[in-house]
This record gives C-alpha cells, structure tokens and sequence, in this order.
C-alpha cells in the first residue's frame, strides 16, 4: 500500500477541514449552553441539520447506509471523548 492510498493519509485535506468544522460545531454547541438551551436539544438539533445537509447532498439511501452503520461505531466507542461515572 503507498501513502497516497493508506487510510491514515489524507492527500485532499479533508481531515484538517473536517476538524475545523468540528471545532466551529463545538463552539456553536457551548454558545447555545451559555444562552441557556439544552445540550440535549442543541444535539438533536445540530443531528437533524446535518443528517439533512447530508441527504442534500448524497441522497437518502446513501445517508440511511451511513447511519445503518452508526450503532456498532457508537458502541465500539468512536463517539466517546470521556468516561461519564
């Protein structure tokens, strides 16, 4: 396998875009904290416009593969940032 197909090189740089994206996503989400919203509404919120940015983009059946897919990513942990005792 060379560098330029490995999974872990991303030649187009679109895992720097993505992180960026995360981190404006991330300073939305604790905006919306401090004015008083309710992470677990923001979340669905911020699920429901990006689940339909995707459907825009590539389509219903794309998108319901990709989410068919999210259980056993959530459960293998791919999701987690820390353990909450």
């Amino acid at each position: 396998m060379t560098p330029a197909n490995s999974p872990h090189v991303d030649p187009t740089g679109a895992e720097d875009e993505r992180r960026a994206a995360l981190a404006f996503v991330t300073e939305a989400f604790a905006e919306a904290i401090l004015a008083g919203i309710e992470s677990e509404s923001f979340a669905h919120a911020a699920l429901f416009a990006a689940l339909q940015e995707l459907v825009e983009t590539y389509g219903e059946e794309a998108v319901a593969c990709f989410a068919g897919r999210l259980p056993e990513r959530i459960a293998a942990g791919e999701f987690t940032v820390a353990m909450k005792h």
